[in-house]
Protein backbone atom coordinates (compact mmCIF):
# COMPACT_ATOMS: atom_id res chain seq x y z
CA UNK A 1 0.00 0.00 0.00
CA UNK A 2 1.10 3.59 -0.63
CA UNK A 3 1.00 5.58 2.60
CA UNK A 4 1.61 9.25 3.27
CA UNK A 5 2.85 10.26 6.71
CA UNK A 6 2.65 13.97 7.46
CA UNK A 7 5.06 15.00 10.19
CA UNK A 8 8.74 14.35 10.88
CA UNK A 9 8.62 14.28 14.68
CA UNK A 10 9.08 11.13 16.72
CA UNK A 11 5.52 9.91 16.02
CA UNK A 12 5.73 10.44 12.28
CA UNK A 13 9.11 8.79 11.96
CA UNK A 14 8.11 5.86 14.18
CA UNK A 15 5.01 5.16 12.12
CA UNK A 16 6.81 5.65 8.82
CA UNK A 17 9.67 3.35 9.84
CA UNK A 18 7.31 0.63 11.06
CA UNK A 19 5.40 0.73 7.78
CA UNK A 20 8.55 0.60 5.65
CA UNK A 21 9.52 -2.56 7.54
CA UNK A 22 6.13 -3.98 6.56
CA UNK A 23 7.12 -3.21 2.93
CA UNK A 24 4.57 -0.49 2.40
CA UNK A 25 5.61 2.36 0.12
CA UNK A 26 5.86 5.31 2.49
CA UNK A 27 6.35 9.01 1.77
CA UNK A 28 7.27 11.13 4.78
CA UNK A 29 6.07 14.71 4.41
CA UNK A 30 7.28 17.95 5.96
CA UNK A 31 6.98 21.68 5.27
CA UNK A 32 9.98 21.49 2.95
CA UNK A 33 10.93 18.72 0.55
CA UNK A 34 14.52 19.16 1.78
CA UNK A 35 13.77 18.87 5.50
CA UNK A 36 16.87 17.66 7.36
CA UNK A 37 14.96 15.24 9.61
CA UNK A 38 13.24 13.72 6.60
CA UNK A 39 16.52 13.43 4.71
CA UNK A 40 18.12 11.63 7.65
CA UNK A 41 15.15 9.25 7.91
CA UNK A 42 15.34 8.53 4.18
CA UNK A 43 19.01 7.57 4.37
CA UNK A 44 18.29 4.85 6.92
CA UNK A 45 14.96 3.58 5.57
CA UNK A 46 15.65 1.75 2.30
CA UNK A 47 13.94 1.40 -1.03
CA UNK A 48 10.34 1.60 0.19
CA UNK A 49 10.84 5.11 1.58
CA UNK A 50 10.56 8.53 -0.04
CA UNK A 51 10.15 12.11 1.15
CA UNK A 52 8.44 15.28 -0.01
CA UNK A 53 6.50 18.24 1.30
CA UNK A 54 3.17 17.82 3.05
CA UNK A 55 1.16 17.97 -0.14
CA UNK A 56 3.47 15.49 -1.90
CA UNK A 57 2.93 13.00 0.91
CA UNK A 58 -0.83 13.57 0.92
CA UNK A 59 -1.13 13.11 -2.83
CA UNK A 60 1.11 10.01 -2.75
CA UNK A 61 -0.71 8.03 -0.10
CA UNK A 62 -3.82 5.92 -0.50
CA UNK A 63 -3.95 6.10 3.30
CA UNK A 64 -2.69 9.09 5.27
CA UNK A 65 -1.36 9.60 8.79
CA UNK A 66 -1.46 13.04 10.39
CA UNK A 67 1.39 13.11 12.93
CA UNK A 68 1.62 16.86 13.39
CA UNK A 69 2.16 19.21 16.29
CA UNK A 70 -1.38 20.00 17.40
CA UNK A 71 -0.65 23.71 17.41
CA UNK A 72 0.07 23.71 13.67
CA UNK A 73 -2.09 20.85 12.37
CA UNK A 74 -4.95 23.03 11.12
CA UNK A 75 -2.55 25.35 9.33
CA UNK A 76 -1.05 22.37 7.49
CA UNK A 77 -4.50 20.99 6.66
CA UNK A 78 -5.58 24.34 5.29
CA UNK A 79 -2.65 24.43 2.89
CA UNK A 80 -3.21 20.99 1.38
CA UNK A 81 -4.59 20.70 -2.13
CA UNK A 82 -8.10 19.31 -1.70
CA UNK A 83 -7.51 16.87 -4.57
CA UNK A 84 -4.58 15.39 -2.62
CA UNK A 85 -6.83 14.23 0.22
CA UNK A 86 -10.22 13.81 -1.40
CA UNK A 87 -11.85 10.47 -0.62
CA UNK A 88 -8.92 9.32 1.52
CA UNK A 89 -8.90 7.95 5.05
CA UNK A 90 -6.78 10.07 7.40
CA UNK A 91 -5.61 8.52 10.66
CA UNK A 92 -5.30 11.51 12.97
CA UNK A 93 -2.82 10.98 15.81
CA UNK A 94 -2.60 14.66 16.78
CA UNK A 95 -3.24 16.18 20.20
CA UNK A 96 -3.96 19.89 20.88
CA UNK A 97 -1.51 20.32 23.74
CA UNK A 98 0.01 23.46 25.23
CA UNK A 99 3.29 22.76 27.06
CA UNK A 100 4.17 26.42 27.74
CA UNK A 101 3.11 26.19 31.41
CA UNK A 102 4.91 22.94 32.12
CA UNK A 103 3.60 19.44 32.77
CA UNK A 104 1.02 18.12 32.52
CA UNK A 105 0.11 20.11 29.41
CA UNK A 106 -3.11 22.05 28.93
CA UNK A 107 -5.52 21.73 26.03
CA UNK A 108 -5.09 24.53 23.48
CA UNK A 109 -7.53 27.43 23.77
CA UNK A 110 -10.76 26.86 21.87
CA UNK A 111 -10.50 23.09 22.04
CA UNK A 112 -11.78 20.82 24.80
CA UNK A 113 -15.25 20.00 26.07
CA UNK A 114 -17.12 21.68 23.21
CA UNK A 115 -14.75 21.10 20.32
CA UNK A 116 -11.71 19.06 19.31
CA UNK A 117 -8.82 19.07 16.91
CA UNK A 118 -10.22 15.94 15.28
CA UNK A 119 -13.46 17.76 14.51
CA UNK A 120 -11.63 20.81 13.20
CA UNK A 121 -9.52 18.64 10.88
CA UNK A 122 -12.65 16.95 9.53
CA UNK A 123 -14.21 20.38 8.88
CA UNK A 124 -11.03 21.59 7.20
CA UNK A 125 -10.91 18.49 4.96
CA UNK A 126 -14.58 17.74 4.22
CA UNK A 127 -13.85 15.42 1.30
CA UNK A 128 -11.74 13.06 3.43
CA UNK A 129 -12.55 10.65 6.24
CA UNK A 130 -10.78 11.57 9.47
CA UNK A 131 -10.41 8.76 12.02
CA UNK A 132 -8.89 9.74 15.35
CA UNK A 133 -6.68 6.91 16.61
CA UNK A 134 -3.38 6.17 18.37
CA UNK A 135 -3.32 9.57 20.11
CA UNK A 136 -3.62 8.07 23.60
CA UNK A 137 -0.47 5.91 23.58
CA UNK A 138 3.29 6.30 23.27
CA UNK A 139 4.84 6.24 19.77
CA UNK A 140 6.50 2.86 20.36
CA UNK A 141 3.25 1.30 21.49
CA UNK A 142 1.41 2.82 18.53
CA UNK A 143 3.32 0.57 16.14
CA UNK A 144 3.58 -2.56 18.31
CA UNK A 145 0.77 -3.17 20.78
CA UNK A 146 2.57 -6.24 22.13
CA UNK A 147 5.02 -4.05 24.06
CA UNK A 148 2.51 -3.75 26.92
CA UNK A 149 0.80 -6.80 28.47
CA UNK A 150 1.13 -8.80 25.24
CA UNK A 151 -1.40 -6.51 23.55
CA UNK A 152 -4.10 -6.97 26.17
CA UNK A 153 -5.11 -3.31 26.53
CA UNK A 154 -7.43 -0.89 24.78
CA UNK A 155 -7.18 1.64 21.99
CA UNK A 156 -9.89 4.19 21.27
CA UNK A 157 -10.94 5.34 17.82
CA UNK A 158 -13.66 7.60 16.48
CA UNK A 159 -14.82 9.06 13.18
CA UNK A 160 -17.94 9.79 11.17
CA UNK A 161 -17.63 7.08 8.54
CA UNK A 162 -18.15 3.44 9.53
CA UNK A 163 -16.33 2.05 6.49
CA UNK A 164 -13.31 4.27 7.12
CA UNK A 165 -13.15 3.16 10.76
CA UNK A 166 -13.39 -0.46 9.71
CA UNK A 167 -10.43 0.02 7.34
CA UNK A 168 -8.42 1.62 10.14
CA UNK A 169 -9.23 -1.21 12.53
CA UNK A 170 -8.04 -3.81 10.03
CA UNK A 171 -4.91 -1.79 9.32
CA UNK A 172 -4.00 -1.50 13.01
CA UNK A 173 -4.51 -5.22 13.54
CA UNK A 174 -2.57 -6.26 10.44
CA UNK A 175 0.35 -3.83 10.76
CA UNK A 176 0.69 -2.71 14.39
CA UNK A 177 -0.48 -5.90 16.14
CA UNK A 178 -3.44 -4.41 17.92
CA UNK A 179 -6.06 -6.96 18.87
CA UNK A 180 -9.40 -6.46 17.16
CA UNK A 181 -11.39 -7.03 20.34
CA UNK A 182 -9.33 -4.37 22.13
CA UNK A 183 -10.24 -1.59 19.70
CA UNK A 184 -13.01 0.57 21.17
CA UNK A 185 -15.09 2.58 18.70
CA UNK A 186 -16.40 5.63 20.56
CA UNK A 187 -18.61 6.80 17.69
CA UNK A 188 -18.43 9.99 15.60
CA UNK A 189 -15.49 12.38 15.41
CA UNK A 190 -16.93 14.44 18.28
CA UNK A 191 -15.54 11.74 20.59
CA UNK A 192 -12.11 13.26 19.86
CA UNK A 193 -13.04 15.74 22.59
CA UNK A 194 -12.64 13.07 25.24
CA UNK A 195 -9.69 11.17 23.76
CA UNK A 196 -7.72 14.41 23.33
CA UNK A 197 -8.68 15.61 26.81
CA UNK A 198 -7.45 12.25 28.15
CA UNK A 199 -3.85 12.97 27.17
CA UNK A 200 -2.90 15.39 30.00
CA UNK A 201 -3.97 12.62 32.40
CA UNK A 202 -1.80 10.17 30.42
CA UNK A 203 1.16 12.53 30.84
CA UNK A 204 0.57 12.67 34.60
CA UNK A 205 0.64 8.87 34.79
CA UNK A 206 3.83 8.83 32.70
CA UNK A 207 5.45 11.21 35.18
CA UNK A 208 4.39 8.97 38.07
CA UNK A 209 5.51 5.69 36.48
CA UNK A 210 8.70 6.99 34.89
CA UNK A 211 7.98 5.16 31.64
CA UNK A 212 5.69 5.87 28.66
CA UNK A 213 5.22 2.16 27.98
CA UNK A 214 1.87 1.64 29.62
CA UNK A 215 -1.78 1.74 28.61
CA UNK A 216 -5.28 1.29 30.00
CA UNK A 217 -7.51 -1.76 29.93
CA UNK A 218 -11.27 -1.71 30.32
CA UNK A 219 -12.43 -4.27 32.88
CA UNK A 220 -16.08 -5.10 33.37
Amino acid sequence: MKIGVLGTGVVGKSIASALVKQKHLVRLGSRSATNAKAEAWLQESGDYASIGDFDDAAAFGDLLFFCLNGEYALDVAGRLDRDSVHGKVIIDTTNPLDFTRGLPPRILEGLGNGNSLGEELQRALPGSFVVKALNTVNHELMVDARLVNKGEHNLFICGNNAEAKNKVKHFLVDNFRWKADRLVDLGPIEASRVTEAFVPFWVSIWQHLGTPLFNFKIVR
